[in-house]
């Protein structure tokens, strides 16, 4: 399915629809970053300026550095309270699914969406969205989630609503998912961001609390991830680090702690391609980043059942750590042309 925008049609019924307090529930994807926070919060905070009653549903916990985010202790999280989750999916009228382009994205919650009579609406970036939705607002050329709904909110004609925590949380999505504006830019990333600015959103204090927030086990596993467990595949200017199970018991990893760790890779001279490999107790994750042209959406979608974006992608393997290892080996000739 191309890019699908809301026609003039759509946007009024979205209006009427959004007319009168309703029961709303906002959805994001699993192990949530701060795009998924970010637009599901700002919408959130954007929504019950009318009245509605929102709730926020994570279908798991979301990273610690994310803590500082306004009323993101009020989120439910489907791993931790499954039948509450639930209960309110049935009780909505109105769900948006927001950062995902699949049911599959939301786990066993997928089934809950596709049952439920509540009007859905999706907005989302990425690749092939599946038309489960009742209105659907995707572009894959936009930044984030959070750019796209900015867009949503004037739209809609209801610009003045974004006050500064409903600013802070588009530009956290704004943030993180270009690498600080280093990646998956376009002019309106920018006419957004200069908005937000304008509105007095403090971006400087933003990225300090994102980005400098590391505590001491994480700044060591980043050194021993760097150290001890960083391959460079010159001739395919490519970079693998892989963490074991027995790196996740040593360092005590939890969620969070490897984020952003695949994106040192890239800042090697030469290197267009990384990976992050990691072995969990019963699967092997991937995530894939990549410069120009090398496309690790598909290779994330044709070897490792995942898929994402063009640079940014992720994907998974039910197999051994040095097996998935020699499957990603393998097809880089595929994807990759050797140094000469």
């Amino acid at each position: 399915m191309p890019n699908v925008s809301l026609s003039q049609q759509e946007i009024e019924q979205i209006k009427q629809l959004l007319a009168v307090p309703k029961a709303i529930c906002i959805l994001t994807h699993r192990n949530p970053d701060g795009d998924a926070l970010g637009s599901s919060l700002a919408l959130k905070y954007f929504l019950e300026k009318f009245n509605h009653t929102v709730k926020v549903i994570l279908p798991s916990e979301y990273p610690l550095n994310f803590q500082f985010m306004k009323d993101i202790d009020d989120c439910m999280v489907f791993d931790l309270k499954h039948d509450e989750c639930r209960n309110v999916i049935k009780k909505s009228d109105v769900i948006f699914c927001l950062d995902f382009n699949s049911l599959d994205r939301i786990d066993k919650l997928g089934l809950s969406v596709q049952e439920s009579k509540a009007k859905k609406i999706l907005i989302d970036h990425h690749l092939d969205p599946e038309p489960f939705a009742d209105f659907i607002f995707s572009d894959t050329q936009a930044s984030s989630t959070c750019e796209l709904i900015h867009r949503f909110f004037y739209l809609l004609g209801e610009e003045s609503k974004i006050d500064l925590a409903t600013g802070d949380a588009i530009f956290t999505g704004l943030i993180t998912d270009t690498g600080s504006f280093k990646y998956n830019t376009n002019p309106y990333t920018y006419k957004a961001a200069a908005d937000l600015k304008e509105r007095g959103i403090d971006d400087y204090d933003l990225q300090d609390r994102i980005f400098n927030s590391l505590n001491e086990k994480q700044l060591r596993l980043l050194g021993h991830s760097l150290a001890n467990r960083m391959e460079i595949i010159h001739e395919y200017k490519t970079g693998i680090i892989a963490l074991t199970k027995q790196d996740y018991f040593d360092y005590e990893i939890q969620r969070g702690d490897t984020e952003g760790i695949v994106n040192f890779l890239l800042m090697l001279k030469g290197i267009k391609l990384a990976a992050f490999i990691r072995e969990q107790p019963t699967i092997v994750k991937l995530s894939l980043r990549s410069k120009g042209d090398i496309s690790v959406q598909e290779i994330a979608r044709t070897h490792f059942n995942g898929g994402g974006h063009k640079n940014a992608s992720g994907g998974a393997a039910y197999a051994k750590l040095e097996d998935v290892i020699k499957r990603f080996k393998k097809v880089l000739p595929n994807y990759v042309d050797p140094v000469k």
